[in-house]
Protein backbone atom coordinates (compact mmCIF):
# COMPACT_ATOMS: atom_id res chain seq x y z
CA UNK A 1 0.00 0.00 0.00
CA UNK A 2 1.34 3.47 -1.04
CA UNK A 3 1.25 6.51 1.31
CA UNK A 4 -1.80 8.07 2.81
CA UNK A 5 -3.09 11.47 1.17
CA UNK A 6 -5.03 13.36 4.13
CA UNK A 7 -8.71 13.62 3.06
CA UNK A 8 -10.48 16.39 4.21
CA UNK A 9 -13.49 14.84 4.65
CA UNK A 10 -12.13 13.86 7.54
CA UNK A 11 -12.16 17.56 8.93
CA UNK A 12 -14.35 17.84 11.87
CA UNK A 13 -13.88 21.83 12.33
CA UNK A 14 -12.42 21.39 15.87
CA UNK A 15 -8.63 21.91 15.54
CA UNK A 16 -7.17 20.01 18.62
CA UNK A 17 -9.10 16.84 17.20
CA UNK A 18 -8.40 17.46 13.54
CA UNK A 19 -4.41 17.93 13.98
CA UNK A 20 -3.96 14.86 16.24
CA UNK A 21 -5.76 12.87 13.34
CA UNK A 22 -3.65 13.77 10.72
CA UNK A 23 -0.88 13.52 12.80
CA UNK A 24 -2.02 9.54 12.75
CA UNK A 25 -2.56 8.81 9.22
CA UNK A 26 0.65 10.82 9.44
CA UNK A 27 2.57 8.46 10.94
CA UNK A 28 0.90 5.05 9.85
CA UNK A 29 2.61 6.51 6.51
CA UNK A 30 5.94 6.33 7.68
CA UNK A 31 4.97 2.99 9.09
CA UNK A 32 3.93 1.67 5.84
CA UNK A 33 7.30 3.70 4.04
CA UNK A 34 9.55 1.65 6.73
CA UNK A 35 8.09 -2.05 6.28
CA UNK A 36 8.51 -1.82 3.11
CA UNK A 37 12.51 -0.92 2.97
CA UNK A 38 14.30 -3.81 4.02
CA UNK A 39 17.11 -2.38 5.71
CA UNK A 40 14.99 -0.48 8.23
CA UNK A 41 12.93 -3.50 9.35
CA UNK A 42 11.90 -4.51 12.12
CA UNK A 43 14.24 -1.97 14.85
CA UNK A 44 12.15 1.09 12.75
CA UNK A 45 9.16 -0.50 12.52
CA UNK A 46 9.03 -1.19 16.37
CA UNK A 47 9.81 2.53 17.54
CA UNK A 48 7.09 3.63 15.01
CA UNK A 49 4.62 1.33 16.29
CA UNK A 50 5.65 2.65 19.83
CA UNK A 51 5.05 5.75 19.09
CA UNK A 52 1.85 5.27 17.18
CA UNK A 53 0.21 4.09 20.36
CA UNK A 54 1.67 6.93 22.52
CA UNK A 55 0.05 9.61 20.48
CA UNK A 56 -2.96 7.50 19.93
CA UNK A 57 -3.61 7.22 23.70
CA UNK A 58 -2.52 11.21 23.81
CA UNK A 59 -5.25 11.82 21.36
CA UNK A 60 -7.78 9.93 22.91
CA UNK A 61 -6.81 11.92 26.07
CA UNK A 62 -7.58 14.99 24.09
CA UNK A 63 -10.46 14.09 22.88
CA UNK A 64 -12.14 12.75 26.04
CA UNK A 65 -11.73 16.02 27.43
CA UNK A 66 -13.16 18.41 24.55
CA UNK A 67 -16.12 16.21 25.17
CA UNK A 68 -16.37 16.83 28.58
CA UNK A 69 -16.05 20.49 28.07
CA UNK A 70 -18.44 20.27 25.25
CA UNK A 71 -21.33 18.20 27.89
CA UNK A 72 -20.99 15.38 25.41
CA UNK A 73 -23.94 13.45 25.69
CA UNK A 74 -22.32 10.04 24.02
CA UNK A 75 -19.38 10.71 25.89
CA UNK A 76 -19.34 7.44 27.89
CA UNK A 77 -19.95 4.93 25.21
CA UNK A 78 -17.39 6.92 22.98
CA UNK A 79 -14.80 6.52 25.87
CA UNK A 80 -15.55 2.79 26.01
CA UNK A 81 -14.38 2.51 22.24
CA UNK A 82 -11.39 4.54 23.16
CA UNK A 83 -10.56 1.77 26.11
CA UNK A 84 -11.39 -0.97 24.20
CA UNK A 85 -8.91 -0.27 21.37
CA UNK A 86 -6.55 0.94 24.57
CA UNK A 87 -6.84 -1.76 26.57
CA UNK A 88 -7.46 -4.61 24.21
CA UNK A 89 -7.09 -4.17 20.10
CA UNK A 90 -3.61 -2.67 20.25
CA UNK A 91 -1.75 -4.77 23.28
CA UNK A 92 -2.87 -7.65 20.82
CA UNK A 93 -1.17 -6.35 17.61
CA UNK A 94 2.10 -5.50 19.74
CA UNK A 95 1.94 -9.32 21.38
CA UNK A 96 1.64 -10.56 17.57
CA UNK A 97 4.03 -8.32 16.12
CA UNK A 98 6.47 -9.23 19.29
CA UNK A 99 5.77 -13.11 18.69
CA UNK A 100 6.81 -12.55 14.95
CA UNK A 101 9.57 -10.19 15.24
CA UNK A 102 7.88 -7.44 12.99
CA UNK A 103 7.62 -9.67 10.12
CA UNK A 104 6.62 -7.50 6.66
CA UNK A 105 3.20 -9.50 7.33
CA UNK A 106 2.32 -8.57 11.51
CA UNK A 107 3.27 -5.06 10.73
CA UNK A 108 0.96 -5.27 7.48
CA UNK A 109 -1.62 -6.70 9.89
CA UNK A 110 -1.19 -4.13 12.49
CA UNK A 111 -1.21 -1.69 9.73
CA UNK A 112 -4.33 -2.49 7.98
CA UNK A 113 -6.26 -3.01 11.31
CA UNK A 114 -5.26 0.46 12.48
CA UNK A 115 -6.03 2.53 9.05
CA UNK A 116 -10.01 0.41 9.28
CA UNK A 117 -10.11 1.85 12.88
CA UNK A 118 -9.50 5.16 12.19
CA UNK A 119 -11.28 5.51 9.23
CA UNK A 120 -14.29 4.21 10.76
CA UNK A 121 -14.36 5.70 14.12
CA UNK A 122 -13.57 9.23 12.51
CA UNK A 123 -16.54 8.85 9.80
CA UNK A 124 -19.01 7.30 12.84
CA UNK A 125 -18.29 8.40 16.31
CA UNK A 126 -15.99 11.36 15.74
CA UNK A 127 -18.65 13.11 13.21
CA UNK A 128 -20.98 12.59 16.19
CA UNK A 129 -19.15 14.58 18.87
CA UNK A 130 -19.46 17.34 16.12
CA UNK A 131 -23.55 16.26 15.25
CA UNK A 132 -21.69 15.62 11.57
CA UNK A 133 -23.97 12.07 12.33
CA UNK A 134 -27.34 11.61 10.05
CA UNK A 135 -30.53 11.28 11.71
CA UNK A 136 -31.36 8.07 12.48
CA UNK A 137 -33.95 5.88 10.95
CA UNK A 138 -34.88 3.33 13.80
CA UNK A 139 -36.61 -0.09 13.17
CA UNK A 140 -40.42 -0.75 13.47
CA UNK A 141 -40.89 -4.64 14.25
CA UNK A 142 -44.08 -4.32 12.38
CA UNK A 143 -41.47 -3.52 9.03
CA UNK A 144 -41.39 -6.76 7.20
CA UNK A 145 -37.77 -8.09 8.40
CA UNK A 146 -36.11 -8.03 5.08
CA UNK A 147 -37.04 -4.70 4.17
CA UNK A 148 -36.05 -3.42 7.17
CA UNK A 149 -32.48 -5.21 6.86
CA UNK A 150 -31.86 -3.56 3.49
CA UNK A 151 -32.96 -0.66 4.64
CA UNK A 152 -30.67 -0.72 7.64
CA UNK A 153 -27.85 -1.28 5.53
CA UNK A 154 -28.35 1.36 2.84
CA UNK A 155 -28.49 3.28 5.67
CA UNK A 156 -25.36 2.50 7.29
CA UNK A 157 -23.80 2.51 3.70
CA UNK A 158 -24.85 6.33 3.23
CA UNK A 159 -23.73 7.18 6.49
CA UNK A 160 -20.22 5.82 6.66
CA UNK A 161 -19.46 6.12 3.02
CA UNK A 162 -21.39 8.32 1.93
CA UNK A 163 -22.76 5.77 -1.00
CA UNK A 164 -26.10 5.08 -2.58
CA UNK A 165 -26.81 1.87 -2.36
CA UNK A 166 -29.75 -0.28 -4.22
CA UNK A 167 -31.24 -3.69 -3.82
CA UNK A 168 -29.95 -5.84 -7.22
CA UNK A 169 -31.35 -9.35 -5.71
CA UNK A 170 -33.25 -9.01 -2.50
CA UNK A 171 -32.37 -13.44 -2.29
CA UNK A 172 -28.74 -13.78 -3.77
CA UNK A 173 -28.30 -17.43 -4.04
CA UNK A 174 -24.06 -17.31 -3.72
CA UNK A 175 -23.47 -17.52 -7.35
CA UNK A 176 -20.82 -15.26 -9.44
CA UNK A 177 -22.08 -11.84 -9.92
CA UNK A 178 -18.87 -10.41 -11.24
CA UNK A 179 -16.52 -12.30 -13.57
CA UNK A 180 -13.23 -10.20 -11.64
CA UNK A 181 -11.88 -11.77 -8.77
CA UNK A 182 -14.22 -11.22 -4.76
CA UNK A 183 -12.80 -10.95 -1.49
CA UNK A 184 -14.65 -12.41 0.93
CA UNK A 185 -15.13 -12.49 4.56
CA UNK A 186 -17.17 -14.42 7.37
CA UNK A 187 -17.47 -12.72 10.67
CA UNK A 188 -18.77 -15.15 13.45
CA UNK A 189 -21.01 -14.70 16.48
CA UNK A 190 -21.98 -16.83 19.30
CA UNK A 191 -24.65 -16.24 21.87
CA UNK A 192 -24.51 -17.16 25.52
CA UNK A 193 -26.61 -20.46 24.48
CA UNK A 194 -23.89 -21.66 22.36
CA UNK A 195 -25.71 -20.72 18.78
CA UNK A 196 -23.91 -19.27 16.38
CA UNK A 197 -24.64 -16.88 13.52
CA UNK A 198 -22.56 -16.20 10.63
CA UNK A 199 -22.42 -12.92 8.65
CA UNK A 200 -20.23 -12.79 4.86
CA UNK A 201 -19.70 -10.31 2.75
CA UNK A 202 -18.38 -10.87 -0.80
CA UNK A 203 -17.05 -7.96 -2.35
CA UNK A 204 -15.99 -6.90 -5.98
CA UNK A 205 -12.04 -6.57 -6.10
CA UNK A 206 -12.88 -3.25 -7.72
CA UNK A 207 -15.35 -2.50 -5.34
CA UNK A 208 -12.54 -2.83 -2.29
CA UNK A 209 -10.00 -0.58 -4.61
CA UNK A 210 -12.35 2.18 -5.38
CA UNK A 211 -13.43 1.96 -1.27
CA UNK A 212 -10.17 2.74 0.12
CA UNK A 213 -8.92 4.90 -2.36
CA UNK A 214 -11.84 7.39 -1.74
CA UNK A 215 -11.07 6.82 2.25
CA UNK A 216 -7.22 6.95 1.69
CA UNK A 217 -7.83 9.85 -0.61
CA UNK A 218 -5.32 8.49 -3.52
CA UNK A 219 -5.77 5.64 -6.04
CA UNK A 220 -4.78 1.98 -4.44
CA UNK A 221 -2.51 0.58 -6.81
CA UNK A 222 -2.92 -3.48 -5.59
CA UNK A 223 -4.99 -4.88 -2.78
CA UNK A 224 -2.16 -5.96 -0.79
CA UNK A 225 -3.01 -7.29 2.79
CA UNK A 226 -2.57 -3.93 4.79
CA UNK A 227 -5.95 -3.23 2.74
CA UNK A 228 -7.38 -6.63 3.44
CA UNK A 229 -7.13 -6.26 6.75
CA UNK A 230 -8.38 -2.43 6.88
CA UNK A 231 -11.54 -3.93 4.62
CA UNK A 232 -12.16 -6.84 7.81
CA UNK A 233 -12.26 -3.74 10.25
CA UNK A 234 -14.58 -1.27 8.01
CA UNK A 235 -16.92 -4.56 7.69
CA UNK A 236 -17.31 -5.32 11.25
CA UNK A 237 -17.71 -1.57 11.60
CA UNK A 238 -20.41 -1.65 9.32
CA UNK A 239 -22.61 -4.55 11.03
CA UNK A 240 -22.08 -2.88 13.85
CA UNK A 241 -23.85 0.55 12.73
CA UNK A 242 -26.20 -2.14 11.22
CA UNK A 243 -26.99 -3.18 14.33
CA UNK A 244 -28.50 0.31 15.82
CA UNK A 245 -31.13 0.35 13.24
CA UNK A 246 -31.74 -3.62 13.04
CA UNK A 247 -31.48 -6.18 15.71
CA UNK A 248 -29.05 -8.06 13.96
CA UNK A 249 -26.72 -9.52 16.55
CA UNK A 250 -28.68 -8.54 19.41
CA UNK A 251 -27.87 -11.76 22.13
CA UNK A 252 -24.45 -12.59 20.10
CA UNK A 253 -20.88 -10.79 20.08
CA UNK A 254 -18.22 -11.24 17.52
CA UNK A 255 -15.95 -14.20 17.93
CA UNK A 256 -13.79 -14.04 15.24
CA UNK A 257 -13.53 -12.23 11.57
CA UNK A 258 -11.53 -13.99 8.88
CA UNK A 259 -10.94 -13.49 4.79
CA UNK A 260 -12.24 -16.90 2.93
CA UNK A 261 -11.86 -17.56 -0.67
CA UNK A 262 -15.02 -17.46 -2.77
CA UNK A 263 -15.03 -21.25 -3.23
CA UNK A 264 -15.32 -21.99 0.66
CA UNK A 265 -17.91 -19.07 0.79
CA UNK A 266 -20.19 -20.59 -1.78
CA UNK A 267 -19.40 -24.25 -0.12
CA UNK A 268 -20.60 -22.70 3.36
CA UNK A 269 -23.30 -20.84 2.16
CA UNK A 270 -24.71 -24.18 0.26
CA UNK A 271 -25.08 -25.56 3.29
CA UNK A 272 -28.54 -24.24 4.60
CA UNK A 273 -30.50 -21.29 3.69
CA UNK A 274 -29.57 -18.15 4.64
CA UNK A 275 -31.81 -15.48 6.93
CA UNK A 276 -30.86 -13.34 4.60
CA UNK A 277 -29.14 -12.68 1.60
CA UNK A 278 -28.82 -9.61 -0.44
CA UNK A 279 -27.03 -8.05 -3.47
CA UNK A 280 -25.92 -4.58 -3.03
CA UNK A 281 -25.58 -2.28 -5.81
CA UNK A 282 -23.47 1.26 -4.87
CA UNK A 283 -23.14 4.04 -7.07
CA UNK A 284 -19.32 4.86 -7.08
CA UNK A 285 -17.89 1.16 -5.50
CA UNK A 286 -20.08 -1.80 -7.54
CA UNK A 287 -21.72 -4.32 -5.83
CA UNK A 288 -21.44 -6.75 -2.96
CA UNK A 289 -23.79 -9.55 -1.14
CA UNK A 290 -24.07 -9.64 2.35
CA UNK A 291 -25.50 -12.77 3.61
CA UNK A 292 -26.81 -14.05 6.97
CA UNK A 293 -27.20 -17.46 8.69
CA UNK A 294 -27.68 -19.03 11.63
Amino acid sequence: MKEIVWNDRFNLGVEVIDKAHQKLFSIVNKLILMNEDSKKQPHACKEGVKYFKSYTLKHFAEEEEYMRRIAYKGYDKHKYIHDKMRDKTLPALEQELEEEHYSEESVQHFMGICIGWLNAHIIVEDRAIVNKAPVKWVYDAAEDELSAFEKAVIQTLQEMFRTEAEVVRAHYGGGNFYAGNKICYRLRYRSARDTFLQIFFVYEDRYVERMLSELLGRPLEKIDKTALYAVKVLSEKLIDNVKTYFPLTDGYHREKTEIIGFDQFVRTFSIDDPVYSVLFQTEEYGQFALCVRL
